[in-house]
């Protein structure tokens, strides 16, 4: 089943960290660049990181220097490591292709909340 299953949200205070993982079918993963999105309560999904195959990265502006995208190529995942993390960042976030996504996953949970 081709798929990609998002991990590691939670709570956490402003200021905290969090790393997300997707884990990705490999027909998804290998060779594909990959993206992180969010999608905020009343809001439509937004893109918030891009990590090609070779590891070249790109951020939204309101993530730069926070976030970091990176993948393992063994393990078919990609990670969002947050850091400095604040209340607008709460969203669920996704994973998925960036080039002809498939269906979106269930997504992880992140709150950001004192």
């Amino acid at each position: 089943q081709v798929r990609v299953v998002e991990s590691g949200g939670g709570l956490v205070q402003p200021g905290g960290s969090l790393r997300l993982s997707c884990a990705a079918s490999e027909s998804i993963f290998s060779g594909n660049a990959m993206g992180w999105y969010r999608q905020a309560p009343g809001k439509q999904r937004e893109w918030v990181a891009t990590i090609l195959s070779g590891g070249v990265t790109s951020y939204q502006g309101s993530v730069k220097g926070r976030f970091t995208i990176s993948r393992d190529n063994a393990k078919n995942t990609v990670y969002l490591q947050m850091n400095s993390l604040k209340p607008e960042d709460t969203a669920v976030y996704y994973c998925n292709k960036l080039v002809r996504p498939i269906s979106w996953g269930q997504g992880t949970q992140v709150t950001v909340s004192s």
